[in-house]
């Protein structure tokens, strides 16, 4: 393992860093209080929350239903579920303490604070939508930071009324998280510092709407340190007491606690990062791109891999002496302990996105915003997975988004040229901006301009530097290139430059508007040359954390293409007066912040399938679509010109033909309008067909063999012959308790929500045959019974009834073959000892069973005394024989 050595220096106590330009920034976060939006609360009753809520619990998000649950760390249970309306699909950053709760919809920009108390809203703001506005929240002091515009506005949590007047920094801010002493802490990129804000105190009652709450009290500025060069990329991780400093364009990290300011270099290649919070003195720098973390304490560095592919790896998180790393790809967290050493990993199941990992209340709570799978990991390390939608409480879910496609890695290289290098001359100093170079498979960590004598590194999200102490009428000329793991790029170069006192003014104000069309269009009123021609105007954007050029324009309007910004992150503009000369002028002060939009994508993963249970019916399902800036308000959808308009992700259409092919069109829409358009076809249910296949019979039974097409409904069968009905599977039916020798019509029916279908023949049952019996009993001493047989009179009778005081119509031979039909019951009979075998020798013994016979073509009946059933050993049994 790699280690390093720390270097530990003083800070100069009440050490400020002077701005370079531009001045404080003037427009801060339109914050406007709206109705308080209407929640759904389900789980413990009104005085149990306020019990409930010290207990070891947090809050977490699911995108897909749209609520929060509230998640007991003991029990690793959820005891209380809000539905937030509007919110499905929705992106929300939850920030929490055991008395508040508020949430900002990042799709919206809402802003919302529940009084955990009570389970109620007490209030409703707005800010701008996208990324670039970040909520933080500890013990009753609440801050709205907007990195884009380098605004710090306190809020009163019950009322989210600003507290005084906010802190201002300059433009494109990282961080705003507070550290275990309460402090707040922010990054200035430009300036290459770390400050650290106070909450002022909360009035007693609530702050009132209309203006700035408290007592004349507004939060402070209480401490800034130098930590990098300007220019550099920062990201932070608030600390038990002070701040870690990632430098990710030198790769150093900073820790200032107290008044010691540590400096720790990192032998890392690609892009680090630091979760929000790092709970002991350990933290944990994470490099996605290698999976690869790094541990950095006060006397040492570790570093070790972790195991799985892709650069979808978040950042480690320190929890009770292990750390914890999540990989979003597959869902698996990865548990080190800390010599770097894999101790466990688990799976949160069903994730797909980001996984959040929050410390709290002597837990680690790991939350799977898609999924209704978290986990809580206790500080023994013990895990438990938490079911978010247990109790099936509220409503269905919409289909899971679709997995993300297989990336395969693309061929690593050293990184191309950067694009449209451009130098502007000041008053001694030139900027130097230019567009971003191809990464060629691994991430840019750094920009290098050299010219004038100086190497200067930027961060690989600034890309414009402003490089002062130079001499006016000396021409110049920079060059930049970038830097990844592989190493250095090709260089560019800038236009010749020649810095002059002669500069313009700047525009006085500039106001930007993103267009439906992806395009943000950039206005500024025509800046004073103080004598000179305005040549042209240069346009840089800001965002959290990072400037780019965003274009240059001889007019007073510049419209940044579509795709040049990235949709749902905010950003704001500067702009620079160039004048004939190539004298520039100082930044413009700052434009509000815009979050670019266009159309939604189109929806992914549609899918139209039969409703099986309804006639005319299909159901089409999709998952929510990339929103492009603003919140997908609805979807479209159209089958056969008619058109519906769809809240939820899936709806029923119906009113169709039987069997009808229906071509389905679905749409996403958002303020920009109707986005692409996503097809998909179903059939609705057709009536089964029934087509025989087979069968057969026995004497007393018929069966049909069928193949059923069951019109995509779900069919159930039956088959009726003789006057009996069965039902049951859709391949076979038997019929039974049929007379044997009988022809039996019978009819296959399949039955769906579009109605029957049939299949119709003949059957014709196994005949059963026996021979009619009377055997002299030649052996008796009694000459009668050596004849008695003989008698045509005696035995074998053929009656139409069943008794012998019917009318005898025949008689059987010994012997004789008979088709027997079926068997009833009528006058006893005694075969005596003539049908030997059958019954006893008694006089007494006697059966009162006929059988009924086809003689001569009609049927008749004859005693079972004289009728033994072939196929059966013994003379009493019927066999297969029914009763008539």
């Amino acid at each position: 393992m790699a280690s390093a050595t720390p270097t530990s220096t003083p800070e100069a106590p009440g050490k400020r860093r002077s701005l370079k330009r531009g001045g404080l920034v003037t427009i801060a976060t339109v914050l406007a209080l709206v109705v308080a939006m209407g929640l759904t609360i389900l789980g413990l009753g009104a005085a149990d929350h306020a019990v409930a809520n010290y207990d070891a619990s947090a809050w977490l998000w699911s995108t897909v239903r749209s609520e929060m649950a509230r998640v007991n760390g003991v029990t690793g249970r959820v005891d209380t579920r809000l539905q937030i309306p509007r919110g499905q699909g929705h992106s929300m950053q939850v920030t929490q303490t055991d008395r508040f709760l508020l949430l900002r919809d990042l799709n919206t920009g809402q802003v919302s604070s529940l009084d955990l108390a009570t389970l109620q809203v007490t209030a409703t703001t707005q800010t701008t939508a996208g990324l670039g506005v970040s909520v933080a929240l500890q013990d009753d002091a609440a801050f709205v930071v907007d990195a884009v515009q380098g605004v710090v506005r306190q809020l009163d949590p019950r009322s989210l009324v600003p507290i005084g007047e906010p802190v201002r920094y300059p433009p494109g801010l990282t961080g705003g998280h507070f550290d275990g002493g309460g402090n707040l802490w922010v990054a200035v990129p430009s300036e290459g510092t770390v400050s650290a804000v106070t909450a002022a105190p909360l009035p007693s009652e609530p702050a009132a709407a209309g203006g700035a709450g408290g007592s004349g009290v507004s939060p402070k500025q209480i401490r800034t340190v130098d930590v990098a060069d300007p220019s550099h990329d920062l990201t932070i991780s608030t600390l038990d007491n002070g701040v870690a400093v990632l430098d990710r364009t030198t790769k150093t990290l900073t820790t200032v606690r107290g008044e010691q300011k540590s400096t720790t270099p990192l032998t890392m290649n690609g892009l680090g990062a630091l979760p929000t919070r790092t709970d002991g003195g350990k933290i944990p720098v994470t490099v996605p791109d290698e999976r690869h973390v790094w541990i950095v304490d006060d006397h040492a560095v570790k570093d070790f891999p972790v195991p799985g592919d892709g650069a979808k790896l978040q950042p480690a998180v320190a929890w009770a002496g292990r750390f914890y790393a999540a990989d979003e790809s597959s869902g698996t967290v990865y548990v080190f302990d800390e010599n770097g050493q894999l101790v466990n990993k688990f799976e949160v199941k069903g994730a797909s996105g980001p996984l959040e990992l929050e410390v709290r209340e002597n837990y680690l709570f790991i939350n799977a915003p898609n999924s209704q799978v978290a986990t809580v990991v206790d500080d023994k390390h013990q895990v438990r997975e938490v079911d978010k939608y247990a109790n099936d409480v509220l409503g269905g879910d919409p289909p899971p988004p679709p997995p993300p496609p297989v990336e395969k890695d693309p061929p690593v290289g050293k990184p191309g040229a950067p694009r449209s290098v451009t130098a502007t001359a000041g008053n001694a100093e030139v900027q130097v901006s230019w567009r971003a170079a191809n990464p060629n498979g691994a991430d840019i960590t750094k920009y290098v301009v050299e010219g004038a004598g100086k190497t200067i590194e930027v961060g690989a999200n600034q890309r414009s530097v402003q490089i002062t102490g130079l001499v006016n009428g000396q021409e110049y000329r920079f060059s930049v290139h970038a830097v990844n793991e592989e190493g250095a790029g090709p260089e560019r170069q800038s236009n010749p430059v020649v810095p002059t006192s002669e500069v313009p003014d700047p525009p006085a104000s500039v106001t930007a508007e993103a267009r439906p069309d992806g395009t943000v269009a950039v206005t500024w009123p025509a800046a004073n040359g103080q004598g000179l021609q305005i040549k042209k105007y240069v346009v840089t954007a800001v965002a959290a954390g990072a400037t780019a050029p965003a274009g240059e324009s001889t007019s007073t309007e510049l419209v940044v293409p579509a795709g040049e910004l990235e949709y749902g992150n905010q950003y704001a503009f500067q702009v620079v007066s160039v004048n004939e000369r190539g004298g520039a002028s100082e930044p413009s002060p700052i434009s509000g912040s815009v979050v670019p939009f266009k159309v939604p994508d189109a929806p992914p993963a549609v899918q139209a399938t039969t409703v099986a249970d309804k006639a005319g019916t299909i159901k089409v399902s999709w998952a929510t679509p990339a929103e492009n800036g603003r919140p997908i308000t609805k979807y479209v959808v159209e089958a056969n010109g008619n058109k519906q308009d769809v809240t939820g992700n899936a709806v029923e259409l119906t009113g169709f033909g039987e069997g009808e092919t229906v071509t389905v069109k679905v749409r996403a829409v958002n303020e920009a309008g109707e986005g692409p358009e996503v097809t998909g076809t179903a059939r609705t249910v057709a009536k089964p067909t029934v087509t025989v296949t087979g069968g057969g019979v026995t004497e007393t039974t018929a069966t049909v063999t069928v193949s059923v097409n069951d019109g995509g409904g779900q069919a159930s069968c039956k088959l009726t012959a003789g006057g009996k009905t069965v039902s049951g599977g859709c391949d076979s039916l038997s019929v039974t308790g049929l007379q044997p020798g009988t022809a039996y019509d019978y009819t296959f029916t399949a039955t769906n929500a579009a109605g029957d279908g049939t299949a119709s023949g003949t059957r014709t049952t196994e005949k059963v045959y026996g021979k009619s019996v009377c055997v002299n009993n030649t052996g008796s001493s009694d000459p009668a019974q050596r004849v008695w047989c003989n008698d045509s009179g005696n035995g074998m009778g053929v009656f139409s009834g069943t008794s012998l005081s019917t009318t005898q119509i025949g008689r059987g031979s010994n012997g004789g073959q008979i088709e027997a039909i079926c068997h009833t019951t009528g006058e006893g009979i005694n075969d005596y000892v003539y049908n030997p075998g059958k019954m006893g020798t008694s006089p007494d013994d006697s059966t009162s069973v006929w059988i009924r016979i086809r003689w001569s073509g009609a049927e008749r009946y004859m005693s079972f005394a004289w009728f033994n059933v072939n196929g059966v050993s013994d003379p009493d049994d019927l066999g297969p024989l029914p009763s008539c």
